[in-house]
């Protein structure tokens, strides 16, 4: 990209939008509470804007003058137990941003649920290149560019799978002994709770998942939820990460589920459609050069040194708990705990996603 369009594309890109109606906040108790806390503030008044990806946790753009930061609150109406836990996010960033930089620095909680409506954190906002459903302009999506950013996917991944997090202060944000069959075991209780409608072959699946539980490799911190609407980019060099953010799901388990929950998320051609068109929009990771699946887990396997031979059961519970997700979200919509019309047709998606792993879990392999 040429000096000056980048420096127009840095100037006029927008990754926020209007805050959507019924996801306001207070503003001006917002306002009161952070020009307590926070140093330095000018007489400008707060402004507020919407991150508008994501259907789960609300994101926003804070700004007085030159300040910002960026704000994380839960979904609205109630939500699943244990689930959208501020406090909790916000102390493992606190821990995990002096030894991973990658992870943002987190400013302050608060629990205090007079201001918003629900315990939120602020944490910095980063500038950079966040890839979805497409490049955006100016930038051009080459083979040579989609292999590099598929290369720093999974070294960044390795890297965070290598912290020594008992040295890190992280032990306690989680119990790697007996890891996976927690997590079969609680994402198939999750679903029973949030079920809404009968789908065929659930009971085969979660059977087949409690049968073929594999033995974990050394626990490692795993982010849970990595994909590249989650990740950032430098603007001038499109290969280098700046920024991992939503560590909600993050814990101390098993990082070969860390890798399959990040495969799920990445389609190519090979993939049904229902995978690759289940958000609407492609995914990106379609264009020419990006790697395929089968690759991602060679370059993990060279980068980090692990066994990677029962990953054809991590992707397949991969594919289960992004259903159990999405279950969860179209759950609320149905039963009238959220107005979001993206959420009204979560439940034909559950139905596509379960019927994938269903048929995964028939093969011996990827």
């Amino acid at each position: 990209m040429a000096d000056q369009d980048r420096e127009k594309w840095k100037h006029v890109h927008q990754d926020t939008i209007a805050v959507r109606r019924g996801e306001e906040l207070n503003l001006s108790r917002l306002e009161h509470f952070l020009r307590k806390k926070i140093e330095g503030l000018d007489d400008s008044p707060l402004k507020i804007r919407q991150f508008p990806s994501g259907a789960s946790n609300l994101t926003y753009l804070l700004s007085i003058g030159d300040w910002e930061a960026v704000l994380r609150r839960p979904p609205l109406g109630p939500v699943a137990p244990k689930a959208h836990d501020m406090a909790r996010e916000y102390k493992i960033l606190s821990k995990l941003h002096p030894v991973f930089p990658l992870a943002p620095k987190p400013y302050l909680f608060s629990d205090d649920e007079e201001i918003i409506g629900s315990p939120f954190f602020l944490m910095e906002r980063r500038r950079g290149v966040v890839l979805d459903r497409g490049f955006p302009k100016p930038y051009t999506p080459t083979r040579e560019i989609c292999r590099q950013i598929s290369q720093t996917m999974v070294d960044r991944l390795a890297d965070l799978h290598r912290i020594d997090y008992e040295a890190a202060g992280l032990s306690e944000i989680g119990f790697p002994e007996g890891f996976m069959k927690r997590q079969v075991t609680g994402w198939i209780a999750r679903y029973e709770r949030a079920r809404t409608d009968e789908i065929e072959g659930v009971e085969e699946l979660k059977k087949w998942m409690m049968d073929h539980l594999p033995a974990s490799p050394r626990p490692a911190v795993i982010h849970y939820d990595y994909k590249l609407n989650n990740v950032m980019f430098d603007y001038d060099d499109l290969s280098k990460m700046i920024g991992i953010f939503d560590w909600e799901m993050a814990t101390i388990g098993d990082p070969l589920a860390d890798l399959g929950c990040a495969l799920s998320y990445w389609t190519r051609d090979e993939d049904p459609d229902v995978l690759k068109y289940w958000m609407g929009k492609p995914s990106i990771t379609l264009l020419p050069g990006f790697m395929s699946k089968e690759q991602l887990i060679e370059a993990y396997a060279r980068k980090s040194g692990r066994d990677v031979s029962q990953i054809h059961f991590y992707l397949t519970f991969a594919y289960f708990k992004l259903a159990v997700i999405i279950q969860q979200i179209y759950y609320r919509w149905k039963r009238g705990q959220t107005k979001d019309e993206r959420f009204a047709n979560f439940g034909d998606r559950v139905r596509a996603l379960m019927n994938v792993a269903r048929e995964l879990s028939h093969k011996k392999a990827l």
